[in-house]
C-alpha cells in the first residue's frame, strides 16, 4: 500500500469523522425543535401549568438548549445515552435488545439478498441483451418499483390471512428451533429482501457491465483468454470496488425498510421503539436511535469507499 493510497483513506477517515459531527448536531438540533414534550404525553392535555412546570424542571426540560446538548454529548461520548423520560430507564439498556432484533432481522435479509443478487447481477451483465438478462431486468424493475410496505401487507394478506400458513406478527420470543424461525421470519425477511435485492440486482449489472466493456478485457479476449478465467480473474477483480459500493448502498437502504417491516409485522426492533419514543416525544430514546442508524449508515459507507479505495490500481501495490 503506497503513500497515496495511505492519504485517501486518511481523507475518507477525516470526512467520515467531519460527518459524524454534523449527524450528532443534526440527531440534538431536529428533535429539539419536535413540537411537545414528554409532559404531554405523561400528563395528558388537562394538566395544570403547575404540573408541567414542575415535570419540566425535573426533566431538566427546563434548561437551555446549550447546556443539555453539552450534556448529552458528555453522555454520548462516554456510550450513555441517558435516560427515559417516561420510565426512567436506560435508554442504553432498553436499545440493547431492540439493536439485536433488528441486527438479527436486517442480517437475515442480507443473507438471503447479497448472494442472490451478486449472482443475478453478474450473470446478467456477461449474459447482456439476452432474454435472461431481459428477464431479470423486468423483475427487478418491477420489484423497485413496489414499496415495502405493499409487499409486506400482501405477504400478509395471503400466507397470514387467506392461507393460514405463517404468522401475521413476528413474536420473536417464540422462537426456540430452526423451524419456529422460519414460520416467524419468512414475511419480515421476504418483504425486506427482496427490495433490497431488487436494487442490489441493477447496480452490480451495471458495474459488471461497464468492466466488461472496457478495452483490457476485449485485449484479455484477443489474446484467448477463457471466458471463466476472464470473468474470475479479470473482470470481477476490477469490478470489486463498485460492486461493493453498490452492496453497501443497497444494504444502507434496509435501515429505512426495516422501519416500515417493523412496524407491520409488529416486529420488536429499534425502529418500533423509535416509533413509539417520537410519538410520546420520549426525545433520548429517538436521539439514540436516529444516532444509531446514522452511525450505521456511515459505516457502511466508508466501508464501501475505503475497499473502493484499494480496489484501484494504485491502492493494490504495495
Amino acid at each position: 500500500m503506497n503513500s497515496q493510497t495511505l492519504k485517501l483513506i486518511g481523507r475518507r477517515f477525516f470526512a467520515a469523522a467531519m460527518s459524524l459531527i454534523f449527524v450528532i448536531v443534526t440527531v440534538f438540533a431536529i428533535t429539539n425543535v419536535l413540537p411537545g414534550d414528554a409532559t404531554d404525553a405523561v400528563l395528558g392535555q388537562g394538566a395544570t401549568p403547575q404540573a408541567v412546570a414542575v415535570m419540566r424542571h425535573d426533566l431538566g426540560l427546563d434548561r437551555s438548549v446549550f447546556f443539555r446538548f453539552w450534556f448529552w454529548l458528555w453522555g454520548v461520548l462516554h456510550g450513555d445515552f441517558g435516560h427515559s423520560l417516561l420510565n426512567g430507564l436506560s435508554v442504553a439498556d432498553a436499545i440493547g435488545p431492540r439493536l439485536h432484533n433488528s441486527l438479527l432481522l436486517a442480517g437475515a435479509s442480507a443473507a438471503v439478498s447479497v448472494p442472490v443478487s451478486l449472482f443475478l447481477g453478474i450473470t446478467s451483465a456477461i449474459w447482456k441483451d439476452t432474454v435472461y438478462d431481459r428477464v431479470v431486468s423486468i423483475m427487478t424493475l418491477g420489484m423497485v418499483s413496489v414499496p415495502e410496505f405493499v409487499i409486506a401487507t400482501m405477504a400478509v394478506y395471503v400466507f397470514a390471512v387467506r392461507l393460514h400458513l405463517l404468522p401475521a406478527l413476528a413474536d420473536v420470543g417464540s422462537v426456540h428451533s430452526l423451524r419456529q424461525f422460519l414460520s416467524v421470519f419468512f414475511m419480515p425477511v421476504a418483504s425486506l429482501a427482496l427490495v433490497t435485492l431488487a436494487q442490489m440486482v441493477r447496480m452490480t449489472r451495471a458495474a459488471m457491465a461497464d468492466t466488461l466493456s472496457a478495452p483490457y478485457i476485449e485485449m484479455a479476449l484477443l489474446k484467448g483468454v477463457g471466458p471463466i478465467r476472464l470473468i474470475l480473474v479479470h473482470a470481477i477483480p476490477n469490478a470489486i470496488g463498485p460492486i461493493v459500493n453498490a452492496v453497501a448502498l443497497s444494504l444502507s437502504s434496509l435501515l429505512g425498510g426495516v422501519v416500515v417491516i417493523e412496524v407491520v409485522f409488529t416486529y420488536p426492533g429499534i425502529s418500533g421503539l423509535m416509533v413509539d419514543a417520537v410519538s410520546s416525544r420520549d426525545v433520548p430514546t429517538v436521539q439514540a436511535c436516529a444516532l444509531v442508524f446514522c452511525v450505521t449508515y456511515l459505516f457502511l459507507t466508508t466501508f464501501a469507499d475505503v475497499v473502493t479505495i484499494l480496489s484501484l490500481p494504485r491502492g493494490r501495490k504495495a
